[in-house]
């Protein structure tokens, strides 16, 4: 269907990637892997057409088309929603064209041959599309997409222009998935999408009869829809891996693990040469062997291992302890004039409670945050902060009140804590800013790195009370998972506005849903819970399960909060302490290990002082002890490694349950 051969891309002196070469075939779904800055939408901008390589090409059928989704910049006017979106079937006459090309390839193909079945497939696909294009399935496809995308039918015959750039996205999302594209590019496609669109996205998806090729930073997302996967590793290299991004992070390890294992070998091997080479180099006897054992090094064929990026550990300044109500809302209101964002509502934020808010777009996630931040008052009702509450607030629109004259790290340096200096860089570094990123003046960067600058600056606060509004969107997938791991270590509460489901899930033990004109429900749990309950509840009401069932799933009102606090509380607590009875003897145990590991070290550090001094050799039987316990050394050493490995990995599963 489409091939990429051997395309080469470099900025300067710096290689995003070199001689690429892979094929997509139909009904493959790719994912491009890779921090931010490492080539991959790029890639996508060359496979598109948007963009040219330094070298190599781009190889497609005739009757391939592409749709390509960037991540922002979209912009819509003219018509409305429903006339953009018809849009998408302009282009029958084309498709009709492509038909005719296939049936007269099909007639001169080889029907045992490979091409002849690939040509089935694109003249099946092709079919399909233009069955898709009868008028008189149109209106309903249309109404399909826009309704899943989360258009209402009273929004159809609005003009676009009245939309915000999120919303011209779900436009242009529309217009590719009615458009039905041989292959679709997504840049970041969940970016501005709610929990319940980017499910329907996702299903959508699954059912596509072309290529999908996806960067995402939505880790459910990868793992649920993708089978193919191309990583971008440092060093310009893109490696491919057949399977999902979870399958891609366990075989990269275990290749890391296998290339250690072969580098560890060949340089046993080499030392063992080269100290053989040193004994006899001065005995004219041994000159024939020397030579020949020189000339083998030469000819070796050396492995090296690729240099590993810094391991980020961001932990937050830990906060002063707040009194057990954190935050009280009693029958606050939020009105703009006649559009009640929020009414009467009654709520209560306790330490401990880990909070993830979600909803449609529009349904006042973003107001409530405001609100319980005291960035807005409520119009009505009390808003009502507990003993000792220091509150820390990210929002987006913190983005644009950096000082656009000052560096990232003068940003950074304006609002630290004596505490938190020595996670000043650690922290820059896991938020993208490395190196002599952090001398770049605000004003340079782009929205997405003044937003990762913000966040970073907020984290610095020595807060007891986080509230996030969408902090992942402009993070990769490795600086999402140094947040999720500090706050997986943090002591205070906090409330987070995100449709990540896979960051969501193992830091959060509520859920609020915002549903317009409707109050916020509270589920509790983590958003896969969440999920769940509401597939529940959809099953009962359409008569799939029985009325007990139904109320048994029903949401959990705020009312009844109390008994279902405490009963969270003794569990989270029982939980805490049979973790620890589980860490405490494998921890005295690992530290054994690495005790006994730094001795073993040590010694082997002696011996080989000893051992690569010809005159030591003169020793006799010394010297033939020191070697035979050289060898038991390392032999004990790689026993001991191996055993600090599986103790790491069960404290880290562990610790992560």
């Amino acid at each position: 269907m489409l091939a990429v051969e051997k395309v080469s891309i470099e900025y300067g002196a710096r290689a995003l990637f070199k001689d690429l070469s892979f094929t997509i075939r139909a009904k493959e779904r790719w994912s491009l892997a890779g921090p931010n800055g490492a080539g991959k939408s790029t890639l996508m901008k060359i496979i598109a057409g948007i963009e040219e390589a330094d070298s190599g090409r781009i190889i497609k059928a005739k009757q391939t088309t592409i749709g390509y989704l960037p991540q922002e910049g979209v912009i819509h006017q003219g018509t409305t929603v429903f006339g953009e979106a018809e849009k998408a079937f302009d282009d029958v006459k084309q498709l009709r064209e492509q038909l005719r090309e296939v049936e007269n390839e099909l007639e001169t193909a080889d029907p045992e041959s490979e091409a002849y079945g690939n040509l089935l497939e694109v003249f099946g696909d092709i079919q399909l599309r233009l069955d898709h294009h009868d008028v008189s399935k149109m209106k309903p496809r249309i109404e399909t997409v826009l309704i899943g995308l989360g258009f209402k039918q009273g929004d159809f015959q609005r003009e676009t222009s009245e939309f915000s750039g999120g919303w011209q996205m779900r436009i242009a999302i529309a217009k590719l998935l009615l458009r039905e594209p041989s292959v679709i590019l997504l840049d970041e496609p969940t970016n501005h999408l709610d929990i319940e669109t980017v499910q329907w996205l996702e299903q959508w998806l699954r059912g596509y009869g072309g290529a999908i090729i996806l960067i995402s930073h939505d880790r459910s997302m990868l793992d649920n829809l993708t089978n193919r996967t191309l990583a971008f590793e440092p060093g310009g290299r893109v490696e491919q891996y057949s399977g999902n991004y979870s399958f891609f992070l366990r075989e990269r390890d275990a290749r890391q693990e296998q290339a250690q294992r072969a580098f560890k070998n060949q340089q046993r091997e080499i030392e063992k040469t080269e100290k053989l080479i040193n004994r006899f180099r001065a005995k004219a006897t041994k000159a024939k062997m020397v030579q020949s054992r020189i000339k083998q090094l030469e000819k070796m064929d050396r492995i090296e291992l690729e240099e590993e990026g810094a391991t980020m550990d961001f932990r937050f300044p830990q906060p002063e302890r707040s009194g057990q109500s954190v935050l009280k809302l009693e029958g606050a209101c939020k009105h703009y004039g006649d559009n009640k964002v929020i009414d009467e509502l009654d709520l209560e934020i306790e330490r401990g409670d880990k909070i993830a808010i979600v909803g449609v777009n529009g349904a006042g996630k973003s107001t409530f945050s405001r609100l319980i931040a005291g960035d807005e008052e409520p119009t009505s009702g009390e808003r009502i902060e507990g003993h000792k509450v220091g509150i820390a607030y990210f929002s987006q629109t913190h983005a644009d009140e950096l000082d656009p004259n000052k560096t990232v790290l003068e940003t950074m340096e304006g609002s630290i804590t004596n505490e938190a200096a020595g996670n000043l860089r650690t922290l820059l570094g896991a938020f993208l800013f490395r190196g002599d990123d952090v001398f770049k003046l605000v004003r340079v960067l782009s929205g997405g790195e003044r937003g990762r600058l913000a966040l970073a600056r907020m984290l610095l606060q020595p807060a007891n009370f986080l509230i996030l509004d969408e902090p992942t969107n402009h993070l990769d997938l490795h600086s999402q998972e140094v947040l999720q791991k500090a706050l997986l270590d943090y002591t205070g509460a906090y409330v987070i506005v995100s449709h990540n489901r896979s960051f969501l899930d193992l830091i959060v033990n509520k859920v609020i849903e915002f549903i317009p004109n409707q109050p916020p429900k509270i589920y509790y749990g983590n958003v896969s819970d969440y999920i769940e309950k509401k597939q529940a509840d959809s099953d009962a009401a359409k008569g799939k399960g029985d009325k007990s069932t139904s109320n048994a799933n029903r949401r959990l009102s705020s009312s009844s909060s109390s008994t279902k606090r405490k009963e969270q509380r003794r569990l989270e607590a029982k939980a805490r302490e049979a973790k620890a009875a589980k860490l405490k003897p494998l921890k005295a145990e690992f530290e054994k290990v690495e005790s006994n590991i730094g001795n073993l070290e040590k010694e082997k550090s002696d011996l080989t002082a000893k051992l690569v001094d010809p005159e030591f050799f003169k020793k006799g039987e010394e010297a033939s002890e020191a070697t035979r316990r050289f060898s038991a050394v390392e032999l004990e050493l790689e026993s001991l490694f191996t055993k600090w490995g599986k103790l790491s990995e069960e404290i880290e599963e562990i610790e992560g349950s």
